[in-house]
């Protein structure tokens, strides 16, 4: 019995917003952790973030960064980027192409950074950008950080490096691995067009 995404645009874009819906709050989804991909010139990189957001009705997802990481300057030379979702029990991929927008220090952040735990805070909080070198191994952060031995009056501090990266998606593709035969579609939002694909 085939799954009602099978062979129907509809049921499948129904199934890829329901499974970013899901990661955002489900710490165990597969989806949670995409691999974000960006490049600028002959660089190209990937990393994987924590998926925080997902807006069908703008068709968007987020995730957070620090301002001082190396993606920054990658996506203010070059806004085009990518993130690719799998989950192997679902035998699901997801690949978006997006535009990013970098937001750091105004009302997107300030709503994100609220609702950011004490805990999490921890990130923002190092002397010293994400990649930077150092003579040591090292957190980044002061000893009494590095034991959470702070306040959230404390964490505050962390605001000024908090960054929401939003991507404004592009295109869809979504494929599916199923033993009866493979299913691949491409969904261009740009030009609000479906089609199959050849797995």
């Amino acid at each position: 019995m085939q799954p009602a995404y099978y062979e129907d645009f509809t049921e499948i874009k129904k199934k890829i917003w329901s499974m970013l819906d899901d990661a955002v709050t489900n710490r165990s989804s597969q989806f949670r952790i995409p691999t974000f991909i960006c490049g600028h010139n002959n660089d190209v990189d990937g990393r994987i973030v924590v998926l925080r957001k997902s807006d069908q009705q703008n068709n968007l997802v987020q995730f957070h960064s620090d301002i001082r990481s190396d993606k920054i300057e990658i996506l203010k030379n070059n806004p085009n980027a990518a993130l690719l979702f799998y989950d192997k029990d679902e035998k699901i991929q997801v690949r978006l192409k997006v535009n990013c927008i970098i937001n750091h220090e105004n009302d997107i952040t300030k709503s994100s950074w609220e609702k950011t735990q004490h805990i999490s805070r921890k990130c923002y909080l190092v002397d010293n950008g994400p990649g930077t070198e150092s003579d040591v191994p090292t957190s980044g952060l002061k000893p009494e950080l590095d034991n959470f031995d702070y306040t959230k009056e404390q964490s505050e501090e962390g605001y000024k490096n908090f960054t929401v990266i939003q991507c404004k998606i592009k295109s869809i593709e979504w494929l599916y691995l199923a033993a009866k035969g493979h299913r691949r579609a491409k969904f261009d939002l740009e030009s609000n067009k479906d089609s199959w694909l050849v797995p």
